[in-house]
């Protein structure tokens, strides 16, 4: 049987690059499975296919670079990442982590939870300064390490408030950016830096356009 000429349906060819791959011949199902790629075909599960061909051979390094950022897209950026973590174990977080970010220029702050859970701290706040990044997701991160990692802890917050001040975030209330500024200041009790701390967070509130709800939950607390 042709196994190249059998429907245009997806749910056919699909079946017919599997079949290729059983038959021992998976470079040549590959490339079917690539020819396939247009509107009514699932790029996702081309790629996926096509990944599972690579590591069923052992082409693990081959089967990362060609397929596995795309083949393993989770529902959020977290989820994306721990998805190729778990898959390619050989590979550094760090090494990943990069890779991925790569793949949604312009997006770099969505990955700060991923780079915080590989304890890649430095390069999480890199990433949410670059582009926002969900406040309350950063005031979280500064409240749950500010005794393990108040260093850390302490730039979340500081980047929260950053992103408060720039009116970033899905229905901000007056209790959200209290709640950064609380979380900031603790973390900055813990690493001994509240001196300096509340003079940048003067700062970054200082430069809020006039009216805006961070300098009034703020403004008398820190003199403005």
């Amino acid at each position: 049987m042709d196994f190249l000429h059998v429907d245009t349906i997806w749910a056919y060819k699909i079946w017919a690059v599997r079949a290729l791959a059983a038959m021992g011949r998976k470079s040549e199902a590959i490339r079917y499975a690539e020819s396939t790629r247009g509107p009514w075909t699932p790029d996702g599960e081309v790629d996926a296919i096509c990944e599972d061909i690579l590591l069923s051979s052992g082409s693990i390094d081959e089967a990362y670079e060609q397929y596995g950022l795309r083949a393993n897209r989770g529902g959020t950026y977290l989820a994306t990442f721990r998805s190729v973590a778990r898959k390619y174990s050989h590979r550094s977080a760090g090494q990943i982590l990069a890779d991925l970010v790569r793949t949604t220029p312009g997006e770099e702050g969505k990955w700060f939870a991923a780079a915080k859970e590989a304890g890649l701290y430095d390069e999480a706040l890199a990433l949410a300064r670059r582009t926002p990044c969900d406040p309350k997701t950063l005031t979280r991160a500064a409240r749950d390490f500010a005794e393990q990692q108040p260093a850390f802890a302490v730039g979340a917050g500081l980047v929260a408030l950053h992103w408060l001040v720039q009116g970033y975030g899905y229905e901000i209330t007056g209790a959200d950016v209290w709640a950064a500024y609380a979380s900031t200041m603790k973390a900055a009790e813990n690493s001994g830096t509240v001196t300096e701390t509340r003079e940048r967070v003067k700062a970054l509130v200082a430069g809020e356009p006039p009216g805006g709800l961070v300098a009034r939950i703020l403004g008398r607390d820190l003199e403005l």
